[in-house]
Protein backbone atom coordinates (compact mmCIF):
# COMPACT_ATOMS: atom_id res chain seq x y z
CA UNK A 1 0.00 0.00 0.00
CA UNK A 2 1.22 3.51 -0.78
CA UNK A 3 1.21 6.32 1.76
CA UNK A 4 -0.76 8.44 -0.71
CA UNK A 5 -3.63 5.94 -0.42
CA UNK A 6 -3.86 6.40 3.35
CA UNK A 7 -6.51 8.98 4.25
CA UNK A 8 -5.00 12.00 6.01
CA UNK A 9 -2.39 11.48 8.76
CA UNK A 10 0.28 13.63 7.07
CA UNK A 11 2.26 14.17 10.28
CA UNK A 12 2.36 10.43 10.99
CA UNK A 13 3.42 9.65 7.42
CA UNK A 14 6.21 12.24 7.59
CA UNK A 15 7.42 10.77 10.88
CA UNK A 16 7.53 7.21 9.52
CA UNK A 17 9.27 8.23 6.31
CA UNK A 18 11.92 10.26 8.14
CA UNK A 19 12.53 7.29 10.43
CA UNK A 20 13.41 5.14 7.40
CA UNK A 21 15.40 7.79 5.52
CA UNK A 22 17.47 8.58 8.62
CA UNK A 23 18.02 4.85 9.30
CA UNK A 24 16.63 4.94 12.83
CA UNK A 25 13.96 2.25 12.64
CA UNK A 26 13.15 0.75 16.02
CA UNK A 27 12.79 -3.03 15.69
CA UNK A 28 9.40 -3.02 17.47
CA UNK A 29 6.74 -0.41 16.68
CA UNK A 30 3.31 -0.19 18.28
CA UNK A 31 0.65 1.74 16.35
CA UNK A 32 -2.25 2.63 18.64
CA UNK A 33 -5.41 4.66 18.19
CA UNK A 34 -9.02 4.32 17.02
CA UNK A 35 -9.56 1.45 14.56
CA UNK A 36 -10.91 3.83 11.91
CA UNK A 37 -7.95 6.22 12.12
CA UNK A 38 -5.97 4.12 9.64
CA UNK A 39 -3.70 1.99 11.82
CA UNK A 40 -3.56 -0.97 9.44
CA UNK A 41 -3.22 1.17 6.27
CA UNK A 42 -0.31 3.03 7.89
CA UNK A 43 1.30 -0.27 8.92
CA UNK A 44 0.99 -1.63 5.36
CA UNK A 45 2.34 1.57 3.78
CA UNK A 46 5.22 1.72 6.28
CA UNK A 47 6.14 -1.92 5.65
CA UNK A 48 6.10 -1.39 1.89
CA UNK A 49 8.26 1.74 2.19
CA UNK A 50 10.81 -0.05 4.39
CA UNK A 51 11.39 -2.81 1.81
CA UNK A 52 11.01 -0.66 -1.32
CA UNK A 53 14.00 -0.87 -3.70
CA UNK A 54 13.64 2.76 -4.81
CA UNK A 55 11.89 4.74 -2.04
CA UNK A 56 11.15 8.37 -2.82
CA UNK A 57 11.05 11.31 -0.41
CA UNK A 58 7.31 10.92 0.27
CA UNK A 59 6.38 7.36 -0.77
CA UNK A 60 7.53 3.97 -1.97
CA UNK A 61 7.99 3.61 -5.73
CA UNK A 62 5.08 1.19 -6.15
CA UNK A 63 6.65 -0.53 -9.17
CA UNK A 64 9.71 -2.44 -7.95
CA UNK A 65 9.40 -6.22 -7.40
CA UNK A 66 9.20 -5.71 -3.63
CA UNK A 67 6.42 -3.12 -3.84
CA UNK A 68 4.38 -5.28 -6.20
CA UNK A 69 4.59 -8.26 -3.85
CA UNK A 70 3.97 -6.15 -0.74
CA UNK A 71 0.90 -4.62 -2.37
CA UNK A 72 -0.53 -8.13 -2.89
CA UNK A 73 0.55 -9.24 0.61
CA UNK A 74 2.61 -12.08 -0.90
CA UNK A 75 6.16 -10.89 -0.18
CA UNK A 76 8.07 -13.84 1.37
CA UNK A 77 9.52 -11.60 4.09
CA UNK A 78 6.16 -10.06 5.05
CA UNK A 79 4.25 -11.92 7.76
CA UNK A 80 0.98 -11.44 9.64
CA UNK A 81 -0.38 -12.49 13.01
CA UNK A 82 -4.07 -11.85 13.73
CA UNK A 83 -6.99 -13.21 15.80
CA UNK A 84 -8.65 -16.33 14.39
CA UNK A 85 -11.40 -18.75 15.38
CA UNK A 86 -11.41 -22.52 15.69
CA UNK A 87 -13.22 -24.29 12.88
CA UNK A 88 -14.73 -27.71 13.39
CA UNK A 89 -12.40 -30.06 15.22
CA UNK A 90 -9.29 -27.87 14.90
CA UNK A 91 -7.12 -28.14 18.01
CA UNK A 92 -4.17 -25.87 17.26
CA UNK A 93 -5.22 -23.32 14.62
CA UNK A 94 -2.62 -20.85 13.38
CA UNK A 95 -2.81 -17.77 11.20
CA UNK A 96 -1.24 -19.58 8.24
CA UNK A 97 -4.46 -21.63 8.01
CA UNK A 98 -6.39 -18.40 7.39
CA UNK A 99 -3.92 -16.55 5.19
CA UNK A 100 -5.98 -16.85 1.99
CA UNK A 101 -9.04 -15.36 3.69
CA UNK A 102 -6.93 -12.70 5.40
CA UNK A 103 -5.38 -11.51 2.15
CA UNK A 104 -8.76 -11.34 0.44
CA UNK A 105 -10.24 -9.43 3.36
CA UNK A 106 -7.43 -6.88 3.76
CA UNK A 107 -7.04 -6.27 0.02
CA UNK A 108 -10.75 -5.49 -0.22
CA UNK A 109 -10.21 -2.58 2.18
CA UNK A 110 -7.49 -2.04 4.80
CA UNK A 111 -9.95 -0.02 6.90
CA UNK A 112 -11.84 -2.52 9.04
CA UNK A 113 -12.80 -3.61 12.55
CA UNK A 114 -12.38 -6.94 14.28
CA UNK A 115 -16.15 -7.43 14.10
CA UNK A 116 -15.97 -7.16 10.31
CA UNK A 117 -13.12 -9.68 10.19
CA UNK A 118 -15.08 -12.24 12.20
CA UNK A 119 -18.17 -11.53 10.10
CA UNK A 120 -16.09 -12.26 7.00
CA UNK A 121 -15.22 -15.62 8.58
CA UNK A 122 -18.92 -16.24 9.34
CA UNK A 123 -18.03 -16.19 13.03
CA UNK A 124 -19.79 -13.02 14.21
CA UNK A 125 -20.46 -14.39 17.69
CA UNK A 126 -16.90 -15.55 18.26
CA UNK A 127 -14.47 -13.64 20.45
CA UNK A 128 -11.50 -15.06 18.55
CA UNK A 129 -7.92 -15.02 19.72
CA UNK A 130 -4.30 -15.60 18.76
CA UNK A 131 -3.82 -19.15 19.99
CA UNK A 132 -0.94 -20.78 21.84
CA UNK A 133 0.58 -22.48 18.80
CA UNK A 134 1.07 -19.11 17.09
CA UNK A 135 3.98 -18.39 19.43
CA UNK A 136 5.93 -21.27 17.89
CA UNK A 137 4.93 -20.14 14.40
CA UNK A 138 6.30 -16.65 15.04
CA UNK A 139 9.67 -18.01 16.12
CA UNK A 140 9.78 -20.47 13.20
CA UNK A 141 9.00 -17.86 10.55
CA UNK A 142 11.42 -15.27 11.88
CA UNK A 143 14.28 -17.71 12.42
CA UNK A 144 14.66 -18.04 8.64
CA UNK A 145 17.05 -15.80 6.72
CA UNK A 146 15.62 -12.97 4.66
CA UNK A 147 14.53 -14.20 1.24
CA UNK A 148 14.77 -10.93 -0.66
CA UNK A 149 13.73 -8.03 1.56
CA UNK A 150 15.88 -5.59 3.49
CA UNK A 151 13.82 -6.55 6.54
CA UNK A 152 11.70 -9.44 7.68
CA UNK A 153 8.51 -7.66 8.71
CA UNK A 154 5.79 -9.04 10.96
CA UNK A 155 2.53 -7.16 11.48
CA UNK A 156 0.75 -8.29 14.64
CA UNK A 157 -2.85 -7.08 14.55
CA UNK A 158 -4.71 -7.01 17.88
CA UNK A 159 -1.82 -8.31 20.06
CA UNK A 160 -4.10 -7.84 23.08
CA UNK A 161 -5.95 -10.97 21.91
CA UNK A 162 -2.90 -13.20 22.29
CA UNK A 163 -3.03 -16.23 24.55
CA UNK A 164 -0.55 -15.69 27.38
CA UNK A 165 1.80 -18.41 26.17
CA UNK A 166 1.87 -16.93 22.65
CA UNK A 167 2.41 -13.46 24.10
CA UNK A 168 5.35 -14.72 26.14
CA UNK A 169 6.91 -16.24 23.00
CA UNK A 170 6.48 -12.89 21.26
CA UNK A 171 8.08 -11.14 24.23
CA UNK A 172 11.08 -13.45 24.06
CA UNK A 173 11.76 -12.65 20.42
CA UNK A 174 11.19 -8.92 21.03
CA UNK A 175 13.87 -9.07 23.71
CA UNK A 176 16.33 -10.84 21.39
CA UNK A 177 15.21 -9.99 17.85
CA UNK A 178 16.89 -11.53 14.81
CA UNK A 179 18.90 -9.09 12.71
CA UNK A 180 16.98 -6.91 10.23
CA UNK A 181 13.61 -7.82 11.69
CA UNK A 182 10.79 -5.32 12.15
CA UNK A 183 7.69 -5.86 14.27
CA UNK A 184 4.67 -3.62 13.73
CA UNK A 185 2.04 -4.18 16.42
CA UNK A 186 -1.36 -2.67 15.63
CA UNK A 187 -3.84 -2.17 18.48
CA UNK A 188 -6.88 -0.06 19.29
CA UNK A 189 -6.78 -1.33 22.90
CA UNK A 190 -3.15 -1.16 24.11
CA UNK A 191 -4.27 -1.48 27.74
CA UNK A 192 -4.92 -5.16 27.01
CA UNK A 193 -1.34 -5.86 25.91
CA UNK A 194 1.15 -7.41 28.32
CA UNK A 195 3.04 -4.55 30.04
CA UNK A 196 6.33 -6.32 29.34
CA UNK A 197 5.56 -6.28 25.61
CA UNK A 198 4.54 -2.62 25.76
CA UNK A 199 7.86 -1.75 27.37
CA UNK A 200 9.76 -3.33 24.44
CA UNK A 201 7.99 -1.27 21.77
CA UNK A 202 8.25 2.24 20.45
CA UNK A 203 4.69 3.53 20.67
CA UNK A 204 3.18 5.73 18.00
CA UNK A 205 -0.24 7.15 18.82
CA UNK A 206 -2.33 7.64 15.69
CA UNK A 207 -4.87 10.47 16.06
CA UNK A 208 -8.33 10.57 14.55
CA UNK A 209 -8.40 11.79 10.96
CA UNK A 210 -9.01 15.53 10.77
CA UNK A 211 -12.28 16.63 9.18
CA UNK A 212 -10.68 18.25 6.12
CA UNK A 213 -8.64 15.15 5.21
CA UNK A 214 -11.57 12.83 5.88
CA UNK A 215 -13.82 14.99 3.71
CA UNK A 216 -11.36 14.75 0.83
CA UNK A 217 -10.98 11.02 1.40
CA UNK A 218 -14.73 10.46 1.23
CA UNK A 219 -15.09 12.56 -1.91
CA UNK A 220 -12.21 10.74 -3.61
CA UNK A 221 -13.18 7.24 -2.51
CA UNK A 222 -16.95 7.32 -2.81
CA UNK A 223 -17.59 10.31 -5.09
CA UNK A 224 -19.96 12.00 -2.64
CA UNK A 225 -20.76 15.70 -2.82
CA UNK A 226 -18.66 18.03 -0.68
CA UNK A 227 -21.55 19.08 1.60
CA UNK A 228 -22.42 15.48 2.41
CA UNK A 229 -18.75 14.54 2.85
CA UNK A 230 -18.27 17.37 5.36
CA UNK A 231 -21.32 16.32 7.33
CA UNK A 232 -20.29 12.67 7.41
CA UNK A 233 -16.73 13.59 8.41
CA UNK A 234 -17.98 15.56 11.37
CA UNK A 235 -20.52 12.89 12.38
CA UNK A 236 -17.98 10.07 12.23
CA UNK A 237 -15.53 11.75 14.59
CA UNK A 238 -12.46 11.22 12.41
CA UNK A 239 -13.19 7.51 11.94
CA UNK A 240 -13.01 6.36 8.31
CA UNK A 241 -14.77 3.07 9.04
CA UNK A 242 -17.78 4.86 10.53
CA UNK A 243 -17.75 7.41 7.73
CA UNK A 244 -17.66 4.65 5.11
CA UNK A 245 -20.62 2.92 6.75
CA UNK A 246 -22.68 6.11 6.77
CA UNK A 247 -21.88 7.00 3.15
CA UNK A 248 -22.54 3.46 2.02
CA UNK A 249 -25.97 3.41 3.59
CA UNK A 250 -28.08 6.48 2.81
CA UNK A 251 -31.08 4.78 4.40
CA UNK A 252 -29.09 4.59 7.63
CA UNK A 253 -28.52 8.32 7.63
CA UNK A 254 -32.20 8.98 6.94
CA UNK A 255 -33.07 6.72 9.86
CA UNK A 256 -30.65 8.57 12.16
CA UNK A 257 -32.15 11.89 11.09
CA UNK A 258 -35.70 10.70 11.70
CA UNK A 259 -34.84 9.35 15.15
CA UNK A 260 -33.24 12.65 16.14
CA UNK A 261 -36.20 14.66 14.82
CA UNK A 262 -38.65 12.40 16.66
CA UNK A 263 -36.76 12.71 19.94
CA UNK A 264 -36.65 16.52 19.83
CA UNK A 265 -40.37 16.68 18.94
CA UNK A 266 -41.25 14.38 21.85
CA UNK A 267 -39.07 16.53 24.12
CA UNK A 268 -40.72 19.74 22.89
CA UNK A 269 -44.17 18.33 23.66
CA UNK A 270 -43.12 16.68 26.92
CA UNK A 271 -44.34 13.26 25.72
CA UNK A 272 -42.64 10.93 28.20
CA UNK A 273 -44.51 7.90 26.89
CA UNK A 274 -43.20 8.50 23.38
CA UNK A 275 -39.71 9.12 24.74
CA UNK A 276 -39.88 5.73 26.50
CA UNK A 277 -40.86 4.06 23.20
CA UNK A 278 -37.96 5.89 21.52
CA UNK A 279 -35.59 4.49 24.14
CA UNK A 280 -37.01 1.00 23.61
CA UNK A 281 -36.32 1.17 19.88
CA UNK A 282 -32.77 2.41 20.33
CA UNK A 283 -32.07 -0.24 22.97
CA UNK A 284 -32.65 -2.92 20.37
CA UNK A 285 -30.05 -1.57 17.94
CA UNK A 286 -26.63 -3.23 17.55
CA UNK A 287 -24.09 -1.46 19.73
CA UNK A 288 -22.00 0.05 16.91
CA UNK A 289 -25.10 1.30 15.10
CA UNK A 290 -26.38 2.91 18.29
CA UNK A 291 -23.06 4.66 18.85
CA UNK A 292 -23.14 6.03 15.30
CA UNK A 293 -26.68 7.32 15.88
CA UNK A 294 -25.64 9.17 19.05
CA UNK A 295 -22.68 10.70 17.22
CA UNK A 296 -25.10 11.83 14.54
CA UNK A 297 -27.31 13.49 17.17
CA UNK A 298 -24.32 15.39 18.57
CA UNK A 299 -23.36 16.56 15.09
CA UNK A 300 -26.86 17.83 14.25
CA UNK A 301 -27.08 19.67 17.57
CA UNK A 302 -23.83 21.45 16.77
CA UNK A 303 -24.95 22.25 13.23
CA UNK A 304 -28.20 23.70 14.60
CA UNK A 305 -26.35 25.87 17.11
CA UNK A 306 -23.88 27.18 14.52
CA UNK A 307 -26.74 27.87 12.08
CA UNK A 308 -27.98 30.58 14.47
CA UNK A 309 -24.94 32.67 13.52
CA UNK A 310 -25.55 32.48 9.76
CA UNK A 311 -22.04 31.21 9.01
CA UNK A 312 -22.83 29.02 6.02
CA UNK A 313 -19.24 27.82 5.59
CA UNK A 314 -19.33 26.19 9.03
CA UNK A 315 -22.61 24.32 8.59
CA UNK A 316 -22.02 20.86 7.11
CA UNK A 317 -25.51 19.51 6.49
CA UNK A 318 -27.36 18.00 3.58
CA UNK A 319 -30.36 19.86 2.10
CA UNK A 320 -32.78 17.51 3.89
CA UNK A 321 -31.05 18.12 7.21
CA UNK A 322 -30.99 21.87 6.60
CA UNK A 323 -34.78 21.89 6.23
CA UNK A 324 -35.07 20.63 9.79
CA UNK A 325 -32.19 22.72 11.14
CA UNK A 326 -33.76 25.97 9.87
CA UNK A 327 -36.86 25.25 11.97
CA UNK A 328 -35.02 23.76 14.93
CA UNK A 329 -32.14 26.22 15.41
CA UNK A 330 -34.09 28.81 17.49
CA UNK A 331 -34.46 26.15 20.19
CA UNK A 332 -30.72 25.39 20.40
CA UNK A 333 -28.97 28.15 22.29
CA UNK A 334 -26.30 29.06 24.84
CA UNK A 335 -28.57 27.91 27.66
CA UNK A 336 -28.81 24.29 26.53
CA UNK A 337 -26.46 23.21 23.75
CA UNK A 338 -23.47 22.40 25.94
CA UNK A 339 -25.54 20.40 28.42
CA UNK A 340 -27.35 18.42 25.70
CA UNK A 341 -24.11 17.57 23.88
CA UNK A 342 -22.58 16.51 27.19
CA UNK A 343 -25.47 14.13 27.91
CA UNK A 344 -25.17 12.48 24.49
CA UNK A 345 -21.40 12.19 25.01
CA UNK A 346 -21.81 10.67 28.48
CA UNK A 347 -24.25 8.12 27.10
CA UNK A 348 -21.71 7.18 24.44
CA UNK A 349 -19.00 6.72 27.07
CA UNK A 350 -21.25 4.57 29.29
CA UNK A 351 -22.25 2.39 26.34
CA UNK A 352 -18.57 1.95 25.45
CA UNK A 353 -18.03 0.76 29.03
CA UNK A 354 -20.84 -1.81 28.64
CA UNK A 355 -23.36 0.01 30.81
CA UNK A 356 -27.00 -1.10 30.78
CA UNK A 357 -28.06 0.39 27.46
CA UNK A 358 -31.73 0.88 28.30
CA UNK A 359 -30.96 2.63 31.59
CA UNK A 360 -28.23 4.76 30.02
CA UNK A 361 -30.50 5.89 27.19
CA UNK A 362 -33.50 6.58 29.40
CA UNK A 363 -31.41 8.65 31.82
CA UNK A 364 -29.93 10.58 28.89
CA UNK A 365 -33.31 11.14 27.25
CA UNK A 366 -34.99 12.46 30.41
CA UNK A 367 -32.14 14.86 31.16
CA UNK A 368 -31.93 16.19 27.60
CA UNK A 369 -35.70 16.57 27.40
CA UNK A 370 -35.68 18.52 30.67
CA UNK A 371 -32.84 20.79 29.55
CA UNK A 372 -34.55 21.40 26.24
CA UNK A 373 -37.90 22.34 27.78
CA UNK A 374 -36.58 24.41 30.69
CA UNK A 375 -34.14 26.41 28.55
CA UNK A 376 -36.91 27.19 26.06
CA UNK A 377 -39.42 27.99 28.83
CA UNK A 378 -41.76 25.19 27.83
CA UNK A 379 -42.49 24.27 31.46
Amino acid sequence: MLFKDVVGQKAVKDHLISMVREDRISHAQLFTGPAGAGLMPLALAFAQYVNCHNPGPVDSCGVCPSCKKMAKLIHPDFHFVFPIVKRGSEKNPVCADYLTEWREFVLKSPYFTIHEWFSFLNAEKSQGMIYTQEGNEIIKRLSLKNFEGKYKIMVVWQPEKMHNSAANRLLKILEEPPARTLFILVSDYPAGILPTILSRTQQLKIPRIDDAALTQGLMGTFGVEEAEAKTVARISGGDFVKARDIVGNSEEKQYFNQMFVNFMRFSYKGQLGEIAKWVDELSGLPKERLKNLLLYCIAILRESYIANYDIADLVYATPAENNFIDKFKPFVNDRNVESMVEEFSLALAHIEQNGNIRLVLFDMAIKISSWFRISNKLV
